[in-house]
């Protein structure tokens, strides 16, 4: 299959054709529909400092998607082929203590999808189905495709009490802007997002927010 891969510890990334990724007996395989740039991307393709110390090369990278379960390992319950599917990017060990406790988060043996083990810049992608959750209908593959960083935004904003409060979202970057439209839906009752770049903050004043030079 073709995919997007980090092949050389430098900058730059290259059109591969790599083996489809094999199913095991929890996972499910998915078609990818479309995907996201995360700034991880951006960080791995520079090849900076933390790409160097982090990404093992060869490594297909990417993990922010959308895309229809195309195969299904033989343990797997609760999906179907056809499926319309995204996942979180965090795989987890599954036995450790903080595991075992509800705590995945916590895993000391978390690997990333993109980082540690092939990512969703390629044809297909296989996951634990633990990992995969489904998409609704009515969500388009444009916006499934980033709830990864929707995510992100989503936790961070509803960690506050927002309702009648005025909030003000310092860096209008995607996830700045994502959280400034989460405080306005739920009613905050001024939301101000700052940024030193002017074409973010015409991209905020778009989405609803009263943008603010920094300097």
């Amino acid at each position: 299959m073709k995919a997007l891969s980090k092949l050389k510890a430098q900058p730059g990334i290259w059109m591969t054709d790599v083996p489809v990724p094999e199913l095991g007996h929890n996972d499910v395989m998915i078609k990818i529909r479309k995907t996201a740039i995360c700034g991880t991307d951006v960080h791995i393709y520079n090849w900076d400092e933390w790409s160097q110390k982090t990404i093992p090369v060869p490594m297909v990278v990417g993990h922010e998607y959308i895309g229809e379960i195309v195969a299904i390992g033989q343990e797997v319950k609760g999906f179907n082929i056809g499926d319309r599917v995204s996942g979180e990017g965090h795989i987890t060990c599954g036995h450790c203590r903080n595991c075992r406790g509800g705590r995945t988060h916590l895993c000391r043996n978390t690997i990333g999808v993109g980082v540690n083990r092939p990512g969703c810049f390629a044809e297909y992608l296989v996951i634990p189905a633990f990992n995969a959750f489904k998409i609704p209908d009515n969500i388009p593959d444009e916006l499934a495709a980033i709830f990864d960083p929707f995510g992100n935004a989503v936790h961070t904003a509803l960690s506050f009490d927002l309702v009648g409060e005025d909030v003000l979202v310092s860096g209008a970057g995607p996830i700045g802007i994502m959280a400034a439209a989460i405080c306005k839906h739920v009613g905050a009752r001024h939301v101000v997002i700052t940024d030193v770049n002017e074409y973010r903050l015409d991209l905020a004043k778009k989405n609803g927010c009263h943008p603010s030079s920094q300097c």
